[in-house]
């Protein structure tokens, strides 16, 4: 298909536009919607300002993007030619990897426990640029703490929250397309156990997956909503992404008009945001990526969401260079882009 985009600029784009809004987005993670037009115009953020330290910084949404990125890759080095459902479990170990550098276990026990060829591998434990407390959030500390890995069958909790719908992205690229959604709810299962917080993770993949296959973002919409209606406890996933769709059809589309989906916190919200957001940005990476995190929630989650949908559709040369320049950790996410695209199947 001439239209297809599982080309190199089209992986980077997504890996790359999600961590230019997740920074966007960080230093107004806490803020009100009154406290952000306060503080930077009527238009709201639209470079980066400081958090953590410095402008351009990522948060722990994209530090767990590269690693799901990294287990997907050596579940391929290391595991070879393997079915959908054997991927998780590498997913997981990369997870305990992501654990061991914020400081809340040490890498020795992980190695002792797991085994020095589960946990040594793998080019981000070595990068000291990771080694550094996003706001982790506390339900993916905890149930990597737990010792037990999450699954849909089996879940570790009933959590909802958005921290496994905002880092599976890179499942639309690996896994092959049937087997997508099922995959990316059981990789957000890991950590998030209710139905919305895994189905909503399930919805993102697969809308990746499609547009990589060549389909635009509204018949993407569509399709995923069809595999969606057939999981059980779906309705709250369902109408978060009808209320999105709505919200872009009826505008107007501006900041007042996101706050109406939620805030973001919980799973379904953040990706009824991130794709209203992108519907509404008409092509233009940087109007979608500023409306998604201009308003009193969430803003470094659904700047992420919004701006992996934006990259995979349009391509990392749709990237404006003020996001490009000062992006923290920007030649590590397009060498992890790199290699997720030389794994991945049929590509361009």
């Amino acid at each position: 298909m001439a239209d297809r985009k599982r080309s190199l600029n089209h992986v980077s784009g997504c890996l790359l536009g999600g961590a230019v809004g997740d920074a966007l987005g960080a230093p107004v993670e806490f803020m009100s919607l009154k406290e952000i037009h306060h503080r930077f115009g009527p238009a709201g953020i639209s470079e980066y300002a400081i958090a953590y330290g410095r402008k351009g910084a990522i948060t722990d949404d994209t530090q767990m993007t590269l690693f799901t990125a990294e287990g997907l890759i050596l579940s391929q080095v290391r595991g070879g030619d393997l079915k959908a459902y054997q991927v998780p479990p590498f997913v997981y170990q990369a997870y305990l990897r992501w654990l061991s550098t914020q400081q809340t276990v040490h890498f020795e026990h992980l190695v002792r426990k797991y085994g020095s060829c589960a946990m040594v591998d793998g080019l981000l434990i070595a990068n000291k640029e990771l080694y550094s407390r996003r706001a982790p959030g506390n339900t993916c500390l905890s149930a990597l703490m737990s010792g037990r890995m999450g699954t849909v069958e089996d879940p570790i909790n009933d959590s909802k929250g958005c921290g496994g719908v905002m880092r599976v992205a890179p499942v639309g690229y690996f896994v092959q397309p049937e087997a997508v959604f099922e995959t990316a709810c059981e990789i957000a299962a890991i950590t998030h156990g209710h139905p919305a917080g895994y189905l909503a993770a399930g919805c993102l993949a697969r809308i990746i997956s499609l547009i990589s296959h060549g389909a635009d973002l509204v018949t993407a919409i569509e399709k995923t909503i069809e595999i969606l209606k057939t999981w059980p406890f779906h309705s709250e996933c369902l109408e978060a992404i009808t209320s999105a769709e709505q919200a872009w059809q009826e505008g107007p589309h501006n900041h007042r008009t996101v706050e109406k989906l939620g805030r973001g916190w919980i799973a379904e919200e953040a990706l009824a945001i991130g794709l209203y957001a992108a519907l509404a940005a008409e092509g233009d990476f940087d109007r979608g990526v500023r409306l998604a995190v201009n308003h009193g929630g969430d803003s470094d989650s659904t700047g992420l969401i919004a701006g992996q949908i934006l990259g995979a559709l349009l391509g990392a040369d749709s990237i404006p260079d003020k996001y490009r320049t000062g992006l923290e950790l920007f030649g590590l996410i397009e060498e992890v882009s790199e290699d997720l695209h030389q794994r991945m199947p049929d590509r361009d």
